[in-house]
């Protein structure tokens, strides 16, 4: 009989069991990838942490990444990926019409933005509108609390319909308790080079397990010190996957993740007396109403209409490849079948 419970600090639950162990084939287990590298991954099973390999990229079973539940065979080969419960999904840095999975199965992510310079309210509403997309919760963490000459939570906050907002201090160790008490499952933290994610990962796991490094004076940037996203079990349950900085998030698929961080605007949107309302100079328009009374900042509405152009040309780039793949797989057919008939032809 197999002994689930090493998998339990690693996310196992009895609704993981009840939707995984049927899925199984009767010579595997369950295991969970806790760092991944080319062709071969580190994964928790039942009898302990083991190193596995990865199918071929060409394979069916193909783009797995930290977070995701596998099934493994008895010579240690992932067979299978078992169904994703969220992913958090961005476009490829190349603006390729692809998207990257950050990480798997996540349930709580910490959206870290430093709070010792200028707050980028731009950023966090393109990070939640991904975050929001995976499916899971956000939390908008503004990290370096004790260096900030100003705090602007209230400005974070009226950014992030939906979402917590803490400052939090790794160093000073303010505000950590209030965070722990959000934490829930699987939790990811996100954010660019020099925010201080790898600095709250270590205080979170009450452990030096990830390395630091401080930011340039000059421009505030940070190097990068978190090459690999790498899982983690929480002293206080549940998991931890700490990630690289991000120096770019291009959105992939992600119309609802900006209805939900735009919530507000969409809201206002619906009394426009066009109904496709671009919000810029049209008559009987709700949302330039709110901008000229002060209701909504006009650095907000630009924000909603950029991220909006950037996922419908993302998602035509998308249909476009799909398209020409389907073209190939036809004129391959097309010219399969000219090659019977000529053979034919040829026997008469």
């Amino acid at each position: 009989m197999v002994d689930f419970d090493p998998l339990v600090p690693f996310g196992w639950t009895e609704a993981v069991a009840a939707q995984y162990l049927p899925l199984l084939d009767a010579d595997c287990v369950p295991a969970r990838i806790v760092r991944m590298d080319r062709g071969e991954c580190d994964v928790m099973t039942p009898t302990g942490p083991a190193r596995a390999t990865c199918p071929r990229a060409d394979s069916p079973v193909s783009g797995l990444c930290t977070g995701d539940w596998v099934s493994l065979d008895a010579r240690s080969h992932v067979r299978a990926q078992l169904p994703r419960r969220t992913a958090i999904t961005r476009s490829v840095a190349s603006g390729r019409s692809e998207g990257q999975v950050l990480a798997a199965n996540v349930d709580t992510v910490l959206i870290c933005a430093p709070a010792d310079g200028d707050v980028d309210l731009g950023r966090i509403e393109r990070m939640l509108a991904l975050v929001w997309e995976s499916g899971a919760q956000p939390v908008v963490v503004l990290t370096k609390a004790d260096t900030a000459e100003d705090l602007p939570l209230d400005e974070v906050r009226a950014v992030a319909p939906g979402a917590s907002v803490l400052a939090v201090s790794a160093t000073a160790g303010s505000g950590l308790d209030v965070l722990v008490a959000m934490l829930d499952g699987t939790v990811a933290l996100l954010g660019p080079s020099g925010a201080g994610k790898s600095t709250l990962a270590n205080a979170l796991l009450a452990a030096e397990v990830f390395a630091t490094d401080t930011v340039r004076a000059t421009d505030k940037k940070g190097r990068h010190t978190t090459v690999h996203r790498e899982l983690r079990p929480l002293p206080t349950g549940g998991t931890l996957i700490d990630t690289p900085g991000l120096r770019g998030v291009g959105l992939w698929d992600a119309a609802e993740g900006i209805s939900r961080t735009f919530s507000d605007i969409e809201k206002l949107a619906a009394d426009c007396r066009f109904a496709d309302c671009a919000h810029d100079a049209e008559p009987g328009c709700a949302v330039r109403a709110a901008v000229e009374s002060g209701e909504v900042p006009e650095r907000r509405v630009r924000s909603y209409r950029k991220l909006g152009k950037e996922n419908a040309w993302m998602e035509a780039r998308s249909d476009k490849r799909l398209q020409a793949e389907r073209n190939q797989v036809w004129r391959g057919i097309a010219k399969e079948q000219r090659r019977m008939y000529r053979e034919r032809g040829s026997r008469r």
